[in-house]
């Protein structure tokens, strides 16, 4: 089934942006191709994915020759095998040629980001837990990386600074404790979600009682994630709890299993390695 998710507003410019810095003035060695040589292009995968980027890839090509054919042998949010065939490219070499790393550039990093996500997903298939991502992405790529983390099946933690609360130590200190913070936020933004960072269960305490709507329990052990999630029952509160802080794909499904509404990972964005691709081609007579 093919992913439906809304397309960043910036899609376009992402894609401007990377072509301007690699081609700026013009390719000088596609240039060396005689301008009338056509050519087929395979894209294949020499590992396991999950495949997210598709209209990026569009996007670069139909910038530089809108009569390439893209062909796609596998669905946005699809998984694919090593060596499985993702798409098949036909037109003029030179606009191929030149947008052959962008392409790929951004393909291979949001595939990255979509496995990574999808691998934290599966672990903790069967538990009532969401996997979120962070703010921890490129920069100038926030939204690609974003979509790419609900590609994979994960969801979005807040877009930036603007569209949800999150209290850190910082604010709390500067604020003079952490119920003024939580208060200065519902005056100040009353449409906005409010969620806070505490370090020890007695600051759970606070936050309860200050009606926070999520509270981010910043490097709990397994033992207080417990207890948090049980004294919040306790309490009756329909306050949600989200676990952060040195999530790996070896403690994730621990962490899931002691009740906590969300897991936040930075990892998701922050650590993503490349998926190793291929373009192949085949210059037509």
């Amino acid at each position: 089934m093919a992913f439906a998710s809304p397309l960043p507003a910036d899609l376009g410019q992402q894609v401007l942006s990377a072509l301007t810095e690699d081609v700026a003035d013009g390719d000088v060695t596609a240039n060396l191709v005689p301008p009338g040589q056509r050519v087929r292009a395979r894209v294949i995968t020499r590992e396991a994915m999950v495949l997210c980027g598709r209209a990026w890839v569009e996007e670069t090509f139909a910038r530089l020759d809108p009569h390439i054919a893209l062909t796609w042998h596998v669905e946005e949010g699809a998984q694919a095998q090593a060596g499985e065939l993702l798409l098949t490219l036909a037109g003029l070499a030179r606009p191929i040629l030149t947008g052959e790393r962008t392409a790929l550039n951004f393909l291979q990093l949001l595939s990255a980001t979509a496995t990574e996500a999808r691998r934290y997903v599966d672990a903790v298939a069967g538990t009532d837990c969401t996997i979120l991502d962070t703010r921890k992405t490129l920069p100038g790529l926030r939204t690609a990386q974003k979509y790419a983390v609900r590609c994979g099946g994960a969801r979005n933690h807040r877009m930036g600074l603007y569209d949800m609360v999150l209290i850190k130590e910082n604010h709390i200190a500067a604020a003079g404790s952490l119920s003024k913070a939580i208060a200065t936020a519902r005056a100040t933004t009353p449409r906005l979600q409010v969620e806070t960072e505490v370090e020890t269960l007695g600051q759970l305490e606070e936050a309860l009682g200050a009606r926070a709507d999520i509270v981010l329990l910043d490097n709990f052990d397994l033992g207080d994630l417990r207890k948090a999630v049980e004294r919040n029952r306790q309490a009756g509160s329909p306050l949600k709890l989200e676990a952060s802080g040195g999530t790996s794909l070896d403690t994730v499904r621990a962490i899931a299993e002691t009740g906590v509404d969300y897991i936040s990972v930075g990892a998701l964005t922050k650590h993503v390695r490349a998926i190793d691709l291929s373009m192949r081609f085949e210059f037509i007579a």
